[in-house]
């Protein structure tokens, strides 16, 4: 049935309704499968990530001989402590200024690289890339490369696609469930953890987060992959505002490769470029992009894309570097080159103002890092006076203060302390500890706290609160530490 109206224009409601297409607001996310290749690039990522992936499984088990009263993890973060370890360095929970500051070394040292070499972090070690290309190494070796696992998962279930993939899904779990296992390692000493993961003794805080962690990496590295990067990874948003005119970046060189075309070898090149068009670029390419479209936010700087294109100029004859790490002033100058064939030896300028800013911060905070580590004092007094009451008044006249005070033993031995007070005369110290604990043999333990309570007793009454300064000397090395404070009296009140 038609429209009512005599002009075919619906006036009011129609019997029928023409049918409309389905506007689609999203459109689904394509699933890459990168191809194989060989080249420079690739074996540098392969070094990359065997490195990368050695160091993170072995070095829980690295031992760091610290005495008798310390662990001998190399790397560890004790939480029960609140101790964290690396090697020879040693950080205590108020020295959270020390992880501040090697963030901030690690975070500009980031930046300088990148205004250098791009992103070739998140190419080559960042931790999503490293174990991306793991799992896409496992699910090549079990399915095949990037043709015959489009063809295994788009094509209806049988036998053969069962077991490849249930055999790629378990040893994607496995490597996960080791990597998460692996990271736990870093909060508890390795050896016993492993050995009581086998005798079933580990407790259910470890075990959730192993189960978290291992679902965590199976879907990142497993199936989120390149949408990591593009949409979860906060680096790919600001890296631009890294970059300058002389930051190597991979480029495709446009005057050379354009009109793109399909071509053999032995074939006339008139009216074409270099590119012929194969699409290798884009079929190895960890992100799906096309790097002949310009530098986009997807490209992570990996290379692979220039081992693909510097193996078809070989088939096809031609000289290399149709892809490759270009500045952007490299391809200015190239502007102004009559020729697109012409071989201009591209001159990297490491010294600019961008990289002197960063070079001058790095050393200023990196300095000044390597100075606080290596400054750090073995012993530490904190004193802290008593709010309530500020003082009290003896029966013999005198006023007495209390303060609590905390000894911080740094070193892996046990230590003996002497205590006292300066910038008061007439005073008394007593301390409120059980045991044989007199103010010159206060004992505290390795690598902990010792906490006293302290009462100082003087006849003298000024008008005002004066200063005075706790002393603690070691009586094994003599090293003496102090700390002010101050000392209320009666009339400073009234």
């Amino acid at each position: 049935m038609g429209c009512s109206s005599k002009d075919g224009q619906c006036k009011g409601s129609c019997s029928t309704a023409a049918p409309t297409d389905e506007i689609k607001l999203f459109a689904k996310q394509e699933r890459i499968y990168p191809k194989k290749v060989k080249g420079t690039y690739r074996n540098l990522k392969w070094v990359a990530m065997v490195v990368c992936l050695a160091f993170y499984y072995l070095a829980p088990f690295i031992r760091w001989d610290r005495g008798p009263n310390a662990p001998d993890q190399a790397i560890l973060i004790d939480l029960v402590k609140g101790r964290a370890y690396w090697f020879w360095f040693e950080i205590w929970p108020q020295e959270v200024y020390i992880l501040t500051g090697i963030l901030v070394v690690a975070a500009i040292a980031l930046f300088f690289v990148t205004s250098l070499f791009g992103r070739v972090w998140c190419g080559f070690f960042c931790f999503q890339t490293v174990w991306t290309d793991l799992f896409v190494w496992v699910e090549r070796l079990i399915q095949g490369d990037s043709f015959k696992r489009k063809k295994l998962h788009e094509s209806p279930w049988t036998f053969e696609k069962f077991y490849k993939l249930g055999a790629t899904y378990l040893s994607w779990l496995a490597i996960s469930w080791v990597t998460a296992g692996s990271f736990v390692l870093y909060f508890n000493d390795a050896p016993t953890l492993v050995r009581n993961f086998f005798e079933f003794n580990v407790s259910s805080t470890v075990l959730a987060f192993i189960i978290g962690l291992t679902s965590s990496t199976y879907i990142l590295a497993g199936f989120a992959r390149e949408q990591v990067c593009t949409y979860m990874c906060p680096y790919a948003r600001f890296q631009s505002a890294m970059f300058d005119k002389d930051t190597l970046i991979i480029s495709y060189d446009q005057k050379r490769g354009e009109p793109r075309g399909k071509h053999k070898k032995g074939e006339d090149w008139s009216g074409l470029g270099d590119c012929v068009d194969c699409t290798a670029c884009v079929q190895v390419c960890p992100t799906g992009i096309d790097i002949r479209d310009g530098l986009q936010m997807e490209c992570i700087a990996c290379g692979l894309c220039i081992d693909a294109c510097d193996d078809i100029m070989d088939k096809v004859g031609l000289p290399r570097g149709l892809i490759a790490y270009h500045t952007e002033r490299y391809f200015d100058e190239r502007q102004n080159e009559k020729s697109a064939k012409t071989d201009k030896a591209e001159k990297f300028h490491f010294i600019r103002p961008r990289t002197i800013y960063y070079s001058v911060i790095l050393c200023v905070v990196a300095s000044a890092m390597l100075y606080t580590l290596i400054s750090r004092s073995p012993l530490e007094l904190a004193v802290l006076h008593d709010r309530n009451p500020l003082f009290v008044k003896l029966s013999n006249g005198n006023i007495r203060n209390g303060y609590d005070i905390k000894i911080l033993n740094k070193t892996h031995d046990h230590r003996h302390y002497t205590i006292g007070v300066e910038g008061i005369g007439n005073a008394s110290i007593k301390l409120n500890a059980a045991g044989e604990v007199t103010t010159d043999n206060i004992y505290v333990e390795a690598d902990s706290v010792g906490h006293y309570k302290v009462f100082v007793e003087s006849g003298i009454q000024p008008q005002q609160p004066f200063d005075i300064d706790f002393y603690i000397i070691d009586n094994q090395t003599g090293q003496k530490v102090k700390h002010e404070t101050m000392f209320i009296t009666q009339r400073s009140q009234e």
